[in-house]
């Protein structure tokens, strides 16, 4: 039997076709999506025909992962009120700051939902529409996910009367929402209401393993899930992994059997896609850090890497505050990036590479160390994503996250874990089902340089009142 995941990221739309069985993978395909933090949902139905064409229609069960948080307004009738906020459109900051205060303040958002929510969160883009534009949240009815509105979506193709109250969601994607309490697995309905102003239709909250519904084709269609659970899914994780991931957002996460409760905020208690929970700190700064540097420089991805490793440790002295689109983690919206220590001495273009390499792996270093305030014990890293494959963040994610780091072979994960959430809903079993990986992951070591670390750490300290100042500044 073969089965589908879809992964609709930020970027683009990824389709892989697996045997059910062990998880081996048939074809993928892949459409990318159009930029920017607020898209038509349509784009991305788009998107998931191209990439789905010839390979959903094989699939005897369909998973589907997407990007967590993005707000989807829709009204009576089921159609999109406005484009979808997406989870790295930080404009509802300052809602983020008043629904906080509103209800109880960060304490009772952490014990009652898990987190304590910022811009990314849908509940603050909720606020962000009563506040921004009142009609069109008056016309709001209903309010889906990505994943949740897609799966639908699917549906109707088969169903065109399916109204949007039959729509689905699960336990993990709907723990991202600020309005969904993940212990008890239930909606916080009036968190909504308060949010927009008004009750607002929410999905209905699927189990793990269930399947939620019909294709087209007649291929059973799963829950579904957020991106990050996706991948947790599809590596799969065991106690004491934690992730770190290197796409678009910059996340680390592990399971834990027990709940996060971070009053502080920096700790996302959501719920994983199996019934355990997930706690995860997010950066909004990842991948794209070294992506502008390199564009600085004039430079490909993999020459930057080969510039990184020809510096010495520490960049001469060169220090990068990778904050270049605000940042979740530490929240600080309206953050820019900051380069310290620059001299005529270090000036070179072998050293920004490298300061850039090193605050990156700084900034996850510091996500990561959250978890073990939640009671994550680390046993070994994972590092996963397309920021992952550079020779250079490899090199040296083990000194500066102080530990052995394993780097899994390259594969699109969380596509992976939706197909294999629809190969546990096929199944009917208890537990998904058990996939082995294809290729033993590379290990890494490397001397601890804790020196690196706490130089971001200081620099970050240091800034803290800078966040209206120019985008990059020298000192």
């Amino acid at each position: 039997m073969l089965v589908a995941g879809v992964d609709s990221s930020t970027q683009s739309t990824k389709v892989v076709l697996c045997q059910a069985e062990d998880g081996a993978v048939v074809a993928k395909r892949s459409a990318p999506h159009p930029p920017g933090t607020e898209t038509d949902p349509q784009a991305w139905w788009t998107a998931l025909q191209q990439a789905g064409a010839g390979l959903l229609d094989r699939a005897d069960a369909v998973g589907v992962a997407a990007q967590q948080h993005g707000m989807i307004a829709l009204d009576d009738a089921g159609d999109v009120v406005r484009p979808a906020l997406l989870w790295n459109d930080l404009r509802s900051a300052d809602a983020a700051a008043e629904l906080v205060a509103e209800l109880g303040g960060p304490a009772w958002w952490a014990r009652n939902t898990g987190s304590v929510p910022t811009a990314s969160f849908t509940v603050t883009k909720l606020r962000w529409l009563a506040r921004h534009e009142p009609a069109n949240a008056a016309r709001t009815a209903s309010v889906l996910l990505p994943h949740d509105w897609l799966t639908w979506r699917l549906r109707r193709v088969a169903d065109r009367s399916l109204p949007v109250a039959a729509a689905t969601t699960d336990r993990g994607d709907a723990s991202g929402t600020g309005y969904f309490a993940p212990e008890a697995g239930d909606w916080l309905p009036d968190v909504a209401a308060t949010a927009l102003g008004h009750p607002v239709g929410l999905p209905r909250v699927a189990t793990p393993d269930a399947v939620v519904g019909r294709t087209a084709s007649g291929a059973a269609l799963a829950a579904g899930t957020g991106d990050n659970m996706g991948a947790a899914l599809g590596l799969p994780l065991e106690a004491g992994d934690v992730v770190v991931s290197i796409g678009t957002s910059g996340t680390a996460f592990a399971v834990s059997s027990q709940p996060a409760c971070d009053a502080t905020g920096a700790v996302a208690g959501f719920a994983d896609a199996t019934g355990r929970y997930l706690p995860l700190v997010c950066t909004i700064n990842a991948a794209g850090v070294l992506t502008a540097v390199a564009r600085l420089l004039g430079c490909s991805l993999a020459e930057l890497s080969a510039l990184a490793l020809s510096a010495q440790p520490g960049a001469g002295g060169l220090t990068l505050l990778p904050y270049l689109d605000g940042e979740r983690t530490p929240d600080r919206p309206r953050a820019h990036g900051v380069l310290a220590g620059l001299s005529s001495s270090n000036a070179s273009r072998d050293n920004l590479a490298r300061a850039a390499v090193e605050a990156l792996l700084a900034s996850l270093a510091s996500a990561a160390a959250m978890l073990s305030h939640q009671g994550v014990q680390c046993r070994r890293v994972l590092l996963i994503g397309g920021g992952s494959r550079s020779d250079a963040v490899r090199e040296l994610a083990p000194g500066i996250l102080g530990t052995p780091v394993l780097a899994p072979e390259p594969a699109e994960y969380v596509a992976l874990g939706a197909a294999r959430q629809a190969a546990w809903a096929l199944a009917g079993t208890p537990e998904p089902p058990h996939w082995f990986p294809a290729q033993p992951p590379a290990e890494y070591t490397g001397e601890p340089a804790p020196e690196i670390l706490q130089r971001h750490r200081s620099l970050r300290d240091e800034t803290a009142g800078w966040d209206n100042d120019a985008a990059w500044s020298a000192s």
